[in-house]
């Protein structure tokens, strides 16, 4: 595949998936209402036609067929309307289509052969559209509207064999509305000019008339046929596209359009005389509206100015940004050693200074350039759990919070399987079924919340349902059985027992309801989870409810910490776990009933985790007042950590540790990855989290 048409299959994968989940929340929207308002129906009509004409351009026969029907049916809806009755089959129907769509988009990603045996569903969507107009009406478009008649079926006649056997092509508009008569009929032209970038450039203006002749502008445009001829995608490049309207009113109410539209470089309204000699060479600057003298109004161009960005480029970006903070600090410690005994040069401390403040820049604007707001994933599970309260006959809410939380891209990416496991088990195994929760006293509609929040250093992702909850005697019972228990059964916390739950193999149906049956078991979900280096933690109020929380870092790449020593070892501590630095003296430390260290500060107590004790290590300060606290805090519990000494801040790059490392559960024991500092020596990241439930 060549450079040119791999670019033009990203662009159309891009589009086609954005296009196919716009979609999804367009009928779950209606379904709610149980109605198809106006305009849903064209929306869906649009979608529809963008995706059959992108398809039938890329040659993928089965997309195109499926959506030529589609936007069939969609046309007589539109013109016709629909029965209260078949709102409901309607639905279902385009949930069908939505999934077969869905499945051979995906084929095309993974470069496997489109299904070619579409004839049954091609049928099932003709049965349907029968239906819904009588038996007597076989050909809806037999007598179109006054508008619809003046179009020309000519682009659909000569579309490309994907669509060539679909319904016959006077049921729809003109696949490009072009309007009757000749062009003397239109003396007010518009001269549009796309952005040099803009990929499949006939199909874009294929979608502004499509976007002007909603609204009930007739138009005529040259060149024509767009969305069956490629070739005019160099016409327009080159020169333009030429629309002319009939009226000068029609013509004005549709120049805020041509503005708005996201792909408009810039327009020139062109004289009758200007049309005819065809004087363009003088092409306006960008971003300028350029207007004829006889016009009184002058359009300042409205665009949105959003790119596409492949994910890799980034990547690699971020992978430099890295590098260039590890130079930097190697230059300062550098300079820093030379200058030990002279003192460090003034301007070389502003220069360094004001290097680390552009670093900083540099850093924070490549990280917001990969944030992504969260609220496609868990748009997808509002599907999700419409389908499975059809198949299971239960009747569950979705309750989302904090769709607006940004997190990097490469998590995103990787979070919507784990989501999407665990709200199936809630709808499946956590929400009793309607009669059980009444006869318990609970509402007959059961709730699933999902949840984002950003807590400054890490993301929380919460599932959480109010189903019967988890039974922590059944687990402990498996448990026993599979001989995992090391301790006495009454020494388990819930926590511990939950834990059980994220091992392999462990949750099957015998043992609990809320994650059994689905033949993938938790210890996948944390699986994923912790290879973007986050946490999964379970909860459950038997009766109550259960809640599944994921501890996801903010980014992945680079991190403000804090550079403390044991002995010969240095660890570093996130900045956001840092409440705060104090110095204690031994009478300060205490013991709880298990034998534990505390730390009274302030009529509080708080435990104590010594460092040197947790990885042994033999430690330089030999009392506890020569020793630095350092009070952390997260989510979960606040606690102080015993080191020997302060070192100072340091931005470091996480780097993570080896895979073969894995075997002997290092994050486990409370380190998330490694740094490497300004001398090239390589320090060790602390998990806060895992730090202190682990010791």
């Amino acid at each position: 595949m060549d450079n040119n048409m791999e670019s033009m299959l990203e662009v159309y994968l891009f589009e086609t998936n954005g296009l196919l989940t716009h979609l999804d929340e367009i009928l779950l929207r209606c379904e709610q209402a149980s109605s198809f308002d106006s305009d849903s129906i064209d929306e869906i009509f649009r979608i529809m036609h963008t995706i059959k004409g992108s398809s039938a351009m890329m040659q993928f026969n089965s997309i195109a067929t499926i959506t030529h029907k589609m936007e069939d049916l969609f046309y007589y809806v539109r013109e016709n309307g629909i029965a209260q009755e078949f709102n409901e089959p309607l639905a279902d129907l385009m949930f069908k289509s939505s999934d077969f769509l869905k499945s051979e988009v995906e084929k095309v990603e993974n470069n496997e052969p489109l299904i070619t045996d579409i004839g049954s569903f091609e049928e099932e969507i003709n049965r349907f559209l029968k239906k819904i107009s009588g038996e007597a009406v076989e050909e809806p478009q037999e007598q179109p509207k006054p508008e619809a008649a003046a179009q020309t079926p000519d682009a659909v006649a000569e579309a490309p064999s994907a669509v060539s056997d679909a319904a016959p092509a006077g049921k729809l508009p003109a696949a490009m509305p072009q309007g009757g008569g000749s062009p003397e009929d239109y003396p007010y032209p518009v001269k549009v000019f796309f952005e040099e970038e803009t990929e499949m450039v006939h199909l874009r203006a294929m979608l502004l008339i499509h976007a002007i002749t909603e609204n009930g502008v007739t138009v005529h445009h040259s060149p024509d046929h767009l969305d069956t001829n490629p070739q005019n995608a160099d016409i327009i490049s080159r020169d333009g596209l030429l629309i002319s309207f009939r009226t000068s009113q029609e013509m004005e109410s549709s120049l805020k359009m041509i503005e708005n539209f996201v792909y408009t470089k810039n327009y020139t309204v062109l004289t009758p005389q200007t049309q005819q000699k065809q004087q363009i060479q003088n092409v306006p600057e960008e971003k300028q509206v350029v207007t004829n003298e006889t016009s009184n109004n002058n359009h300042q161009a409205i665009k949105q100015n959003l790119i596409n960005v492949n994910l890799s480029k980034l990547d690699n970006l971020m992978d430099l940004v890295g590098e260039i903070v590890i130079t930097e600090s190697m230059v300062t410690a550098s300079h820093a050693g030379q200058s030990g005994e002279t003192g460090v040069d003034n301007n070389y401390t502003k220069a360094s200074r004001q290097l680390r403040k552009l670093t900083d820049e540099l850093q924070e604007i490549v990280m917001s350039i990969r944030m992504v707001p969260i609220a496609g994933v868990f748009q997808k599970m509002r599907r999700i759990v419409r389908d499975m309260n059809k198949n299971l006959g239960k009747e569950v809410d979705l309750v989302l919070v904090g769709e607006d939380t940004e997190v990097d891209k490469s998590i995103v990416d990787n979070i919507n399987d784990p989501i999407m496991h665990v709200v199936r088990n809630a709808m499946d195994h956590g929400i009793e079924d309607t009669k059980t929760r009444v006869e318990n006293g609970k509402s007959a509609k059961g709730t699933v919340t999902l949840s984002a929040q950003n807590t400054g250093g890490e993301i929380l992702i919460t599932i959480e349902d109010d189903g019967q909850g988890i039974d922590r005697n059944a687990v402990l019972a498996k448990a026993k059985r599979q001989g995992m228990l090391k301790k006495s059964e009454k020494e388990y916390s819930n926590r511990d027992v939950y834990n059980f739950l994220l091992m392999p193999g462990f949750s099957t149906n015998e043992v609990v309801t809320e994650y059994s049956g689905r033949g993938v078991g938790m210890d996948v979900v944390k699986k994923n989870v912790e290879k973007i280096g986050g946490d999964v933690t379970l909860s459950s109020e038997p009766g109550k409810g259960t809640k599944v929380l994921f501890k996801i870092p903010l980014t992945l790449a680079i991190v403000n910490g804090m550079k403390v020593s044991v002995g010969e070892t240095m660890f570093i501590i996130p900045t956001n776990n840092i409440k705060q630095l104090v110095k204690i003296t031994s009478d300060q430390v205490l013991h709880d009933t298990n034998g534990n260290e505390i730390i009274s500060m302030r009529n509080q107590y708080f435990p104590l985790v010594r460092l040197h004790s947790v990885f042994g290590l033999e430690p330089r300060a030999k009392t506890l007042e020569d020793s630095i606290v350092v009070q952390v805090e997260n989510h979960e519990t606040v606690y102080c950590i015993l080191a020997d000494d302060l070192l100072g801040e340091q931005q470091v790059v996480v780097k993570s540790l080896p895979a073969y490392l894995n075997q002997f559960d290092i994050k486990e024991c409370g380190i998330s990855g490694g740094a490497v500092l300004g001398d090239g020596s390589i320090s060790l990241i602390l998990d806060i989290v895992n730090l202190y439930n682990n010791n």
